[in-house]
């Protein structure tokens, strides 16, 4: 149901801000970091606008038109998003979403047509939905959520009304994580947070996928590569179950508080467990070598977040290899 409670508390001011226009533009994009609840919002926002008669900053919940969206079957609401997921939505779906905005509502209200994550349209895709946003039809609303604004169109990003959705405080966020994982400590809800970028829906994500298990043994094993325990090639073929967006943002983070340390902004890394790995190896990498090796790490995260046909075992090895010889560059 579309009301207060299914949106995350750090949005509400937005949310309310919202509810409360005379008037709606026809499309919006709501962009912000990943796993800060702006599909949540945008789900709740879709069924405020298909309400029949939504009060303050909600819908109903019992007009003809929200019992058929509670029931799941709304027959002026649409959901575009790829096939698969990491897979681009390609310009068939675009097109099935031309259709249906040029059809008639079948509740004599609204249609809503909701696109995630939009990044993923690829060109063709992009191309033909820019025709939607040129030529609008009445009363049918275009919701696209992306995490990577920058990756859209820059004429999609004209044609919309850009709503950014921000992160809560650290306070806030560790708040209602304890509240969703009350089995876990301060120290743990901690920890998820800080992998997790400060995204209260990643970090609960991420305990679902075990990801401090999973932490605990890039860890190690980047522990044991520097002590030359272990080979990067066998390490590379050992993290099978670790993803590799999570593995590119553990080096990112760690990379950050190197250079953090070299520059003397902080006198111990933010990464606990990193504590006395990371303080080693900025005592012995150069600045140049630092930023290079960011350079490439950035370039390969990009092209793991565009899901690019990647060689896993081969870039992790590389990843290592490269990691291992920032200290021996002069």
């Amino acid at each position: 149901m579309a009301d207060p409670a299914a949106i995350c508390p750090w949005h509400l001011p937005v949310w309310q801000s919202l509810t409360t226009r005379d008037r709606q533009p026809h499309a919006f994009l709501f962009g912000g970091p990943a796993g800060i609840g702006k599909r949540r919002f945008a789900e709740a926002f879709a069924d405020w606008l298909l309400c029949l008669k939504p009060r303050p900053g909600a819908a109903c919940g019992e007009c003809r038109s929200c019992q058929l969206r509670l029931a799941g079957s709304h027959p002026d609401r649409l959901l575009i998003e790829p096939e698969e997921e990491g897979k681009a939505i390609r310009i068939d779906a675009v097109r099935q979403l031309a259709d249906f905005m040029a059809q008639t509502a079948q509740q004599g209200g609204r249609k809503v047509v909701m696109l995630h994550p939009a990044e993923a349209m690829n060109l063709n895709a992009a191309n033909a939905l820019l025709k939607s946003l040129e030529e609008p039809t009445a009363e049918t609303y275009l919701l696209l959520i992306t995490d990577q604004p920058s990756r859209l169109l820059p004429t999609i990003r004209s044609r919309c009304q850009v709503l950014s959705l921000t992160a809560p405080g650290h306070a806030e966020a560790r708040s209602w994580l304890a509240a969703q994982l009350p089995e876990l400590d301060t120290g743990q809800h901690d920890a998820l947070l800080l992998m997790a970028g400060g995204a209260p829906l990643r970090a609960l994500q991420l305990q679902t996928m075990d990801a401090a298990a999973l932490r605990r043994q890039v860890v190690e094993g980047v522990k044991s590569l520097l002590k030359r325990e272990e080979s990067a090639s066998r390490l590379a073929e050992t993290w099978t179950a670790v993803p590799l967006e999570l593995l590119a943002d553990w080096f990112c983070d760690w990379t950050l508080d190197l250079l953090r340390l070299k520059t003397g902004a902080v006198e111990r890394p933010l990464n606990g467990d990193m504590d006395k790995v990371l303080p080693y190896m900025a005592r012995h990498v150069t600045m140049p070598a630092l930023m290079e090796w960011q350079d490439w790490l950035l370039q390969h995260r990009g092209m793991i977040l565009g899901k690019a046909n990647l060689n896993r075992v081969m870039l992790i090895e590389t990843l290592l290899i490269q990691w291992k010889q920032l200290m021996e560059k002069r």
